[in-house]
């Protein structure tokens, strides 16, 4: 044994090849964490000191190869100050480039994922054989910030300027076979053959017979390109990728002026360029939301993860009420491998439900991700009935009949007397309480609220609502079945709205107020859609339906009567009451034509104005910021609410829910990562200077305590 650690091992092969294989102890996959990396420095400098060497492989003991590095220890390091940042990033690049420049060729066998720092691990060898099921990439830009150990200049220099950006800004996680046409990979072989083959390689490198020097010189050098070469691939693709990215994500843009500047300069100048770079991004505001979304995002699955061990097994699922909805949920069940019944008193309604599921994997399919073969297996999944016939057989029913509590109440009375005694019932509401659609049920244990987004197949989170009297197995097989349908679950406990809507309806509080003051809807939206919404609230109050709107403000006004109960008509009354219903009949605060492509397309109608003129109290000048302050705070403080009254159980799974069900922007990180970048004491402040505005305005005493203390929400 050459070298020997808890995350990598140096043992000699056959004739002077040896062997550095990754396999983190204790851990299920490979990634760069601390220790790891300084295994990997005592590991070069052991390989170097021993002339006997003559190649090297480089292989996993997982099965991933290198996830990448390890984000919970490096988001630590991004608080120090930007020389140490900088000069620690430069030490560990050391590591890869004595790897690099050890005078025996090398090779890396990638057998599975190798992403972010584990590729630039691969790319600092001389040779990479993957295996056919093996994925490679650079996803930095997800974090807001770019590859930092050694990505940007080695990946233009291995595979060209042109693809390296497109990897890198789009965060592209490329195929082996795909890697292999731009010459991010050398060879591409059978998972079983991988080291046979990483062993010819190298032979074929210390015989003579392919000259490893040769293949890794462009690596050390400038770019290929000349000065208007450069100029034409790096202002095209800063200006293309500024357009995709938009103005508040600034790390895919960052990354291509890196590569830009370090274009001239030889390999260990280059590298100084990206470490000043990376430490500008890793400082911004943006990527201190996007590591804190990612790592949210762990514990939510860590979470989910925590019911696996008490969920009973989805094999037959039913949804009850066809349409949109029950189409939707169908489509998602089904695609991912849960057949479901779909039952409807009404025959258009099974057509409705069965024509969304087809549309909805005939676009897969149209778009490539899925074949004609599978999508006939899904449609299969999909067993409509007009009767109870085959409940018998049901693990788990998911309700989405109209939102209506009576109606809800005997639906699901009349399915609990059909299925087995053990079937969960769970029901698709948004807003009506799960206690009291429970009182209608003889198992009311079996009973649990699983609350999907509009449109199913395109929003990420399913809240799973915990009743009074709902079971832990009840749940567990809920949140279970959610993530087999490719969501993610966060349980919520039972009040008016649960989370998302509880939360989404101050937000709307809000922008009536704004209607009340006299305040243009379309200078609204315009200025929460550059604040970094998908789109404004008047846009969003179309889409989701003025009708559902309606009804949803009345469920919260007598939930929380002190303050969102409303005094006199607002803007969704006067829209309702016209039958203005938004998007589904065509108008709403806008107007819809259908465009070319036979998509609903919104236009100014003065009609609109006219009935807005009719609830106007006073004419008050509003700026901007007071916009976003109308709109922000009543939201951010119902969060703190939720959280404070244990409706959610973590700051994490309030943020997760906000981005995932409603659009909130990400690269602001959720409504108690936004109260923290203000400052705990400075959005109180703020909050008490729109007191007038009433109840939704007021911060918690828990919050005022929090401020005095100065304490955040995260970390």
């Amino acid at each position: 044994m050459i070298y020997e650690g808890k995350a990598i091992t140096v043992k000699a092969l056959e004739s002077g090849i040896v062997e550095l294989n990754f396999d983190l102890k204790g851990e299920s996959v490979n990634k760069f964490n601390r220790l790891t990396l300084s295994e990997l420095r005592q590991s070069v400098d052991a390989i170097k000191a021993d002339g006997s060497i003559k190649g090297v492989i480089v292989t996993s003991g997982k099965d991933v190869f290198i996830v990448g590095a390890d984000i919970t220890e490096f988001v630590d390091n991004f608080k120090l100050p930007d020389e140490e940042l900088v000069a620690g990033n430069l030490e560990a690049n050391k590591i890869f480039s004595d790897f690099e420049d050890l005078n025996v060729p090398t090779v890396v066998a990638i057998n599975g994922i190798a992403l972010g720092g584990g590729f630039e691990m691969c790319l600092a060898a001389d040779y990479r054989v993957a295996a056919e099921t093996a994925k490679v990439g650079l996803p930095e830009v997800k974090l807001g910030i770019y590859p930092g150990f050694g990505g940007t200049v080695r990946l233009p220099r291995v595979i060209g300027t042109d693809n390296a950006i497109e990897w890198i800004a789009s965060s592209k996680e490329a195929k082996a076979a795909d890697a292999l046409k731009v010459g991010a990979v050398d060879a591409v072989v059978a998972p079983a053959k991988l080291k046979d083959a990483a062993l010819d390689l190298i032979k074929r490198a210390i015989s003579g017979e392919l000259d490893y020097k040769a293949k890794r010189q462009p690596k050390l050098e400038k770019i290929k390109l000349n000065a208007i070469e450069q100029m034409m691939c790096f202002e095209t693709a800063k200006g293309f990728v500024a357009g995709q990215a938009g103005p508040n994500y600034p790390a895919p843009v960052e990354a291509i002026k890196t590569i830009q500047k370090a274009a001239n300069f030889g390999r260990d100048k280059a590298l100084e360029v990206e470490a000043a770079g990376f430490v500008k991004l890793a400082k911004t505001s943006v990527a201190e939301s996007l590591i804190g979304l990612f790592l949210n995002d762990q514990e939510l699955k860590k979470k989910a993860k925590q019911h696996d061990e008490i969920a009973r097994d989805v094999k037959l699922a039913a949804v009850l009420g066809a349409g949109i909805m029950g189409g939707g949920i169908a489509y998602q069940s089904a695609s991912k491998g849960t057949p479901i019944l779909m039952k409807d008193i009404r025959e258009e309604g099974i057509q409705m439900g069965l024509a969304e599921a087809s549309k909805l994997l005939g676009s897969r399919v149209a778009k490539g991700r899925m074949t004609p073969a599978k999508m006939a297996e899904a449609l299969t999944g999909i067993r409509p009935t007009m009767s109870y016939g085959d409940f018998g057989n049901v693990d788990i029913v998911v309700e989405a009949v109209v939102e209506n509590p009576k109606v809800k109440q005997i639906v699901l009375a009349e399915v609990e007397g059909v299925v087995r005694e053990d079937a969960i019932l769970a029901s698709n509401t948004s807003t009506i309480s799960i206690n009291l659609l429970a009182k209608a049920l003889k198992r009311p244990e079996n009973f649990v609220g699983m609350h999907f987004f509009n449109p199913v197949h395109m929003m990420p989170l399913v809240e799973v609502i915990r009743g009074e009297k709902s079971s832990d197995v009840a749940v567990a097989t809920t949140v279970a079945y959610a993530k087999k349908m490719g969501k993610s679950p966060i349980v919520v406990n039972d009040c008016p709205g649960f989370l998302v809507n509880r939360v989404l309806f101050p937000y709307f509080g809000g922008f009536s107020k704004l209607l009340g003051f006299g305040v243009d809807f379309v200078r609204i939206d315009k200025v929460m859609e550059k604040f970094g919404w998908p789109m404004g609230p008047a846009y969003l109050s179309d889409v989701v339906g003025i009708d559902t709107g309606h009804h949803g403000r009345d469920v919260m006004a007598e939930g929380f009567p002190d303050r969102m109960g409303v005094e006199g008509k607002t803007a969704v009354d006067v829209m309702y009451d016209a039958n203005r219903l938004g998007q589904k009949n065509g108008k709403g605060f806008y107007a819809y034509e259908m465009d070319k492509r036979g998509k609903p397309k919104k236009v100014s109608d003065p009609v609109a104005y006219d009935l807005l003129k009719t609830i106007v109290t006073e004419q008050r000048e509003v700026t901007d910021e007071d916009i976003i302050n109308f709109m922000m705070i009543p939201l951010c403080l119902e969060t703190v609410r939720c959280l404070e009254d244990g409706i959610v159980e973590t700051a994490a799974e309030a943020d997760m829910g906000l981005i995932y069900g409603i659009g909130f922007p990400p690269f602001r990180g959720g409504a108690l990562r936004y109260i923290d970048s203000i400052g705990v004491a400075e959005f109180v402040a703020l909050a008490d200077k729109y007191a007038d505005l009433g109840a939704l305005y007021y911060p918690t005493a828990k919050l005022r305590e929090m401020a005095k203390n100065g304490q955040k929400f995260f970390g």
